[in-house]
């Protein structure tokens, strides 16, 4: 048995890297100008024409790292929520997390925009991170007062409805046309990221990731239950701290440059737990994030390419995809619920 979860698994991240590749490559190659395998090499190498070296280099490259990036971050993100709340259906998009943090970066944008300020990346992801920690601080409130985790996770979405609304408030009575177009980052796309937001995405996103894989071994004990985390040393204070600040960290980046993507933190992890047959942070941390990247290429693509030149939201897909999945995890929880009663 042992052996063939080993191979089950090695089959799983092979299939993940080899689709990412995949996905990837496609993002380089399909647009409005298509451009071949070769093409793409060579504008990216330099010794190809002007206009396909801008194309690749400037504007399908950064996007498709920042796909992949994002939808990394997300799914982890997904996962530490799952973990801490022991609920499979928890997400920084479906408690709210997620419109918190959208909330904060529109009302940051619009106060420089009238002022005349340019904000910079840090700027942005330090907004949505103080507004992914009011939501999380509020669902923490709820979450001692509440019982019923079904309940919660209706606060969670309530509290999204409730951000939302006030950033679409804000919006539609903005004065600048440059803050009326705030409208279409909110939908949540990954257009219009340069290669020195990739940067800032990467050493943010893989520091985090990072930590999160090395709180594996006290996740593993947590998901026991915190009876056996704390006879295992595990300091429970420290570790929700922890879980929380990285989740918010995650969710709040990926907010600040590609606005509000729905159900890639709830939808990825389970398809990764269900298709490795385990639920082990050590494997499903890693596995998450790479399925995260190839859920938000394959979503990007289509977006771009299903009603070319017009583009769809990135959230309008990932919904479309991610929905049902996460409709399909609450029925196997309920049944897995009535099994055990």
């Amino acid at each position: 048995m042992t052996k063939k979860r080993a191979l089950r698994r090695t089959i799983c991240f092979a299939a993940l890297l080899i689709l990412t590749a995949v996905f990837f490559i496609l993002e380089l190659v399909s647009g409005t100008t298509a451009l071949s395998v070769s093409e793409v090499f060579s504008a990216l190498s330099g010794s190809s024409d002007t206009a396909a070296h801008t194309i690749v280099a400037n504007i399908r490259l950064p996007r498709a790292i920042a796909a992949a990036l994002l939808g990394g971050a997300l799914s982890v993100s997904g996962f530490l929520l799952q973990s801490f709340f022991s609920n499979p259906i928890a997400g920084p998009y479906v408690l709210g997390i997620s419109s918190g943090a959208k909330l904060t970066v529109a009302l940051a944008m619009m106060f420089s925009l009238q002022n005349g300020i340019m904000l910079n990346s840090a700027a942005m992801v330090g907004a949505a991170f103080v507004g992914s920690m009011l939501s999380m601080g509020a669902i923490l409130l709820l979450s001692g007062k509440v019982r019923n985790m079904a309940q919660l996770i209706v606060a969670g979405v309530m509290i999204g409805y409730i951000c939302s609304a006030v950033t679409e408030l804000a919006v539609t009575f903005a004065d600048d046309a440059n803050i009326v177009n705030l409208h279409n980052w909110s939908m949540g796309s990954f257009s219009g990221i340069s290669m020195d937001n990739v940067k800032v995405i990467a050493v943010i996103v893989f520091a985090a990731a990072a930590a999160s894989f090395m709180l594996s071994k006290p996740m593993s004990a947590y998901q026991l239950g915190e009876s056996y985390a704390q006879n295992m040393g595990v300091d429970l204070r420290l570790f929700k701290l922890a879980l929380i600040l990285l989740s918010s960290i995650l969710s709040a980046c990926v907010t600040a440059f590609a606005g509000p993507v729905s159900f890639v933190g709830i939808a990825v992890p389970h398809l990764v737990k269900t298709a490795f047959g385990t639920a082990k942070p050590i494997i499903i941390i890693p596995a998450s994030f790479i399925g995260g990247a190839v859920f938000c290429l394959m979503c990007d693509l289509i977006a771009r390419m299903l009603f070319a030149p017009v583009e769809l939201s990135i959230s309008t897909i990932t919904a479309v995809f991610g929905a049902p999945i996460v409709i399909a995890a609450m029925l196997s929880r309920r049944g897995q619920k009535r099994g055990v009663s």
